[in-house]
């Protein structure tokens, strides 16, 4: 069903989203199905192939964010419900286009709610509920782990990680997903060129540049790993098991804004040794999570970025 194609990639959101940066160069991007989705700092818009080879294009301008919002940890919390937002319209979008043949129109409000909530509860079952009874287990096992709350996240944050590799490396065997991978490099490589003030031709861009991108969202979940491990320390071991779940659903946006301050500080400093080494894991984790695109799918990468990029020349 195609409810179910939408679900699998929301839920894929996370890992092929690119933030934005507040750099003049910079921009975001999210592969959706049969397309990619562009942001910039007014506009985001996204480029889809339809069943029947035409490009699709849809753009629109962004909400100016509150002061507030644009403070540090707070600005990891807005990107990251922004990314999800944006992605969620972007799908629903590229699956109209996508599969219009189907008969597949755009999604109403309640069915977008819908597959929000879906997505989200099966992304909290996997990674939040599912480590953390695991570990449970885990310290019945060896009471070491449930008497020591840094042994305890620790192997939770383990756990985490594992399932998350898995499922990476799962998804990335379905046809569908495989062409999802090959769209999210399609992103990262055009991206790549229009920072690097490169010639925007596809044949061009598919020689030069690569598919691992230093503010990827799959680097985003690895730092997110780290960071979650250091904070959830700070819940005491000895409580029990439902406030150590519902602790950690409240300390997802601290998380989350924590770990998006660490990955802007990595790519601003990217030529340091030192931040390559601690982002050269989120890079190879790429490797999962892209796939080398053909010349059509960067084509529709660049139509989003070009929508993008209008807009910031008409500004200037």
């Amino acid at each position: 069903m195609i409810f179910f194609k939408i679900i699998r990639s929301v839920l894929n959101l996370p890992f092929n989203a690119a933030f934005y940066s507040s750099s003049k160069k910079n921009v975001g991007g999210q592969a959706v199905i049969e397309g990619v989705m562009m942001k910039g700092p007014s506009v985001w818009s996204v480029a889809v192939r339809g069943g029947d080879g035409r490009m699709h294009i849809k753009r629109e301008r962004l909400r100016s964010l509150p002061a507030i919002l644009k403070v540090p940890v707070l600005r990891g919390v807005a990107a990251l419900y922004e990314a999800l937002t944006l992605g969620i319209k972007a799908i629903d979008f590229s699956a109209s286009k996508a599969y219009e043949e189907e008969g597949e129109g755009p999604m109403s409000p309640v069915v977008m709610l819908t597959t929000f909530a879906v997505a989200m509860g099966i992304g909290i079952a996997m990674f939040v509920f599912m480590p953390l009874y695991l570990t449970r287990l885990v310290g019945i096992v060896m009471p070491i782990v449930s008497e020591s709350s840094v042994a305890f996240n620790v192997v939770d944050g383990l756990i985490r990680a594992s399932v998350f590799l898995l499922y990476v490396s799962g998804v990335g065997l379905w046809g569908e997903m495989r062409r999802l991978y090959e769209y999210h490099g399609a992103e990262h490589k055009v991206i790549h060129a229009y920072e690097g003030g490169e010639e925007l031709a596809a044949n061009n861009i598919k020689r030069k540049y690569s598919t691992q991108h230093p503010r990827c969202g799959t680097s985003f979940l690895l730092i997110v790993m780290i960071v979650s491990i250091l904070i959830f320390s700070l819940i005491p071991y000895n409580w029990d098991f439902v406030m150590k779940f519902l602790s950690r659903l409240v300390l997802i946006p601290l998380v989350a804004g924590l770990s998006y301050e660490v990955l802007k500080l990595s790519a601003k400093n990217s030529g340091n040794a030192l931040v390559n080494l601690f982002v050269r894991p989120g890079l190879l984790l790429q490797r999962l999570t892209t796939r080398e695109p053909d010349e059509s799918q960067i084509e529709v990468a660049l139509s989003a970025l070009r929508e993008v990029v209008e807009v910031k020349s008409e500004a200037v």
